[in-house]
């Protein structure tokens, strides 16, 4: 019973408040508790063999762009805290009887919260909705508890840990707490606690704590679950707790939403937490990424290559062998490409290895994890699936907003009997990848773009699709090359003519936009919405001719829209 945690109870018996309720306070007023940050360029695209797999990739795509991507990245601050009677059960740790719900360990909680009370007599979502609300209310004008006095040197510092093994969860959400404990003057043992076998304990774990924290090393215990510290300090932040805060300390954080189909602001949804989760950073991870360069100032990274594949070692994780990966990996040897396993380097070398890395491509794993450390120009390339785009995609994308890299996801077939039949997460977890060949086509035509060679088309319909892909990667460069080749193909094509218009657009090539604009305007006179962004360039480079031409266009076949235009902006009233 000692490691157990009761979720048939209301949530206000079984979360604790950091705000009002007793065995948390903070050690010192944190600087921030939230702040807007940079969003690293991520994208995904549709690469399966089949129709209708691409077509529900793509409806995923889009919803997600349209409805979940915050406008920046949200930095919570994480900082340290006394805990009082603190028991670190499974992978949760509770003060004074109740759960502290900081950081992605929280969002699990919530997560198991409703999950295990999907048969209760009373709704979990809606308990927790009118607990959230409930704490906004009472928290107004309220600060956080400080903690008085100066602490005993030895207080312990205590850490929970999803698990020991779990590359991904151990450095994004446990390493990276070493931050904390480092800034403080604390002397006392470390405890990282966790709740697997003690024969599930990798040796990275270690390894890493070495590399990157040699001063904390000795003081480090890894101590299995359930324990009790009567007094520990641990760490805090509110991304599973957000719903706490006052009103005052949450304002602004809404605007960086795009819409209220999923985010509904200040009502603490499932839909809510999932999105603030997969647009939200821990502190700890800049402060993380600022040790691991830092360490490997002045190494030699002669014998690691710049552009390589990063296979897996199946001795240490699951096999998830991946259909159609020896000939992709024949045609990356092709552009200097080299296989790698991170296991198999030191932990400073797999740092290093990312930070001077130009390309890195791999099918979906923990390995992407080292994507904390790449530099900001690096591509990193993953092959996945459907599944893996719904179930997996959004908890990388904290790391590359941390390195600002350019993280791009392929999402091909199932390597399964039935390609068409959508795995159960719950009874199949991730399923391997299976790479056609017309995906391995697709996938390479991105690469050897992205790294600044031009592949040759014969069909426009090959052309738009790499070059949507290099234009919504910010890869303006080479997508006018693309373009430049393929002029033939561009003639009488709408499409690729209003793709070149917006490439140049952002390269601030005025009189090569409008060009193309021209261009895309004779391949389909009919498209009144050609000459609208006519006028809006006119406008932008004012010039009154351009602006006459195309409104005198637009009068002619479209009145209507022309009247519409013309009354709506006054710009234009000047031209009629």
């Amino acid at each position: 019973m000692l490691n157990f945690i009761s979720f048939d109870q209301q949530p206000d018996n079984l979360i604790l408040n950091p705000y009002s309720d007793p065995g948390l306070c903070a050690l010192s007023a944190p600087d921030f508790l939230w702040r807007s940050r940079p969003r690293a360029n991520i994208q995904g695209f549709a690469a399966s063999e089949h129709a209708s797999i691409n077509a529900k990739i793509e409806a995923f795509l889009t919803r997600v762009h349209r409805h979940k991507v915050f406008r920046n990245a949200v930095e919570f601050n994480t900082f340290p805290v006394v805990l009082t009677d603190a028991w670190f059960k499974k992978s949760h740790a509770t003060a004074m009887g109740k759960c502290v719900i900081g950081g992605a360990s929280g969002i699990r909680l919530l997560n198991r919260y409703s999950f295990q009370n999907a048969t209760a007599a009373f709704d979990p979502e809606a308990a927790l909705n009118a607990y959230f609300d409930h704490a906004q209310s009472a928290a107004i004008g309220a600060k956080l508890p400080l903690h008085n006095g100066p602490l005993p040197p030895d207080t312990p510092f205590a850490i929970e840990s999803r698990n020991t093994f779990n590359y991904f969860h151990f450095i994004s959400e446990t390493l990276c707490q070493l931050c904390s404990v480092a800034e403080t003057p604390l002397t006392g043992p470390i405890y990282i606690h966790y709740p697997n076998r003690d024969d599930k304990t990798r040796g990275f774990v270690m390894g890493f704590i070495r590399a990157l924290f040699p001063e904390l090393a000795d003081r480090i215990i890894l101590q299995r679950a359930p324990f009790h510290h009567p007094l520990a300090v641990g760490v805090y932040n509110f991304l599973s707790s957000y719903y706490h805060m006052p009103d005052a300390q949450s304002a602004g954080l809404d605007a960086e939403a795009p819409s209220t189909h999923y985010w509904k602001g200040r009502t603490a949804t499932r839909n809510s937490h999932s999105v603030l989760e997969i647009n939200s950073v821990d502190s700890n991870l800049y402060k993380l990424r600022d040790r691991a360069l830092k360490a490997i100032e002045g190494m030699d990274t002669s014998h690691l290559p710049r552009r390589f594949w990063v296979g897996r070692d199946d001795t240490l994780s699951r096999a998830r062998l991946m259909k159609g990966e020896e000939e992709l990996i024949d045609m990356l040897g092709l552009f200097e490409f080299e296989s790698v396993v991170f296991e198999r380097l030191s932990p400073l070398e797999q740092i290093a290895i990312m930070a001077n890395a130009e390309m890195m491509v791999s099918y979906h794993g923990a390995g992407f994890t080292n994507m904390l450390f790449a530099a900001p120009d690096a591509w990193v390339v993953e092959i996945g699936t459907l599944q893996t785009a719904i179930w997996r995609w959004g908890d990388f994308w904290r790391l590359a907003h941390v390195s600002g890299c350019r993280y791009v996801s392929f999402f091909a077939d199932f390597n399964k009997d039935d390609p068409l039949e959508e795995p159960v997460f719950s009874e199949e977890s991730i399923v391997p990848v299976h790479l056609s060949a017309n995906g391995r086509a697709r996938v390479m035509s991105f690469i050897v773009a992205a790294l600044g060679h031009v592949p040759n088309f014969a069909r426009a319909a090959d052309l738009l699709i790499l070059a949507q892909q290099l234009i919504a990667c910010a890869a303006y460069d080479g997508a006018e090359r693309l373009f430049a080749r393929h002029e033939a193909l561009m003639t009488g094509h709408v499409d690729l003519c209003l793709l070149r218009a917006e490439c140049h657009k952002h390269r601030q090539e005025w009189n090569a936009e409008f060009i193309a604009l021209h261009a895309a305007y004779e391949a389909d006179p009919t498209r009144w919405q050609t000459l609208v962004q006519i006028l809006w360039y006119a406008r932008k480079v004012d010039n009154a001719r351009i602006t006459r031409w195309a409104l005198a266009l637009l009068r002619a076949d479209f009145p209507d829209r022309a009247d519409r235009m013309v009354s709506a902006f006054g710009w234009l009233q000047k031209a009629v």
